[in-house]
């Protein structure tokens, strides 16, 4: 976390660029024809039916997303976004045709959007908020060790304080 903090503090001075793939393909008939037929008439969410899920993984070279689709009378659109990348799929429900486009960031993208939580899911979130609560917990031992043996040091609490009031008045003088 030291390390991507470091790197989502300095993001604009480091450059990468995105390595973008795009696919297209044709829906067979018996897969459009559901599309087509009136049962999403309004502009809704739902999710891909699975056979449709499965088709299009084939045809993609890539999993695709049980997450509701964004559906309209003209289109299905599917995002997919992910740490690192994102991907998204576009069927038209007329025509049938499929485009795809897969973005990948590179390694440090995804690590700074593991450090942020984002697109990283449940397990991970839990992950990091355990993670931050192992951190207070070493802070407040910590603390509490120095109150232990600030008798013997003088300057503990001095240093303590400025430690606190440095970072507080930086804040309040330099960031406008």
């Amino acid at each position: 976390f030291a390390v991507t903090g470091i790197t989502l503090n300095h993001a604009s001075q480091i450059e990468t660029a995105p390595r973008v793939t795009p696919a297209q393909a044709q829906l067979p008939a018996e897969l459009l024809k559901p599309l087509q037929a009136g049962e999403h008439e309004k502009d809704h969410r739902a999710p891909l039916a699975e056979p449709l899920r499965g088709w299009l993984a084939q045809a993609l070279g890539r999993p695709i997303s049980a997450e509701p689709a964004e559906w309209s009378l003209d289109e299905i659109y599917l995002a997919m976004p992910r740490p690192g990348g994102d991907a998204w799929v576009r069927i038209d429900r007329v025509s049938g045709a499929v485009e795809f486009e897969d973005t990948d960031r590179g390694g440090l993208s995804y690590l700074n959007d593991l450090h942020k939580g984002r697109h990283a899911g449940t397990a991970w979130s839990w992950f990091i908020d355990l993670f931050a609560v192992a951190c207070l917990v070493f802070c407040i031992t910590g603390l509490l060790i120095l109150k232990f043996h600030a008798a013997q040091r003088p300057s503990t609490w001095p240093l303590v304080g400025f430690g606190l009031v440095l970072p507080a008045l930086l804040a309040l003088l330099l960031i406008h």
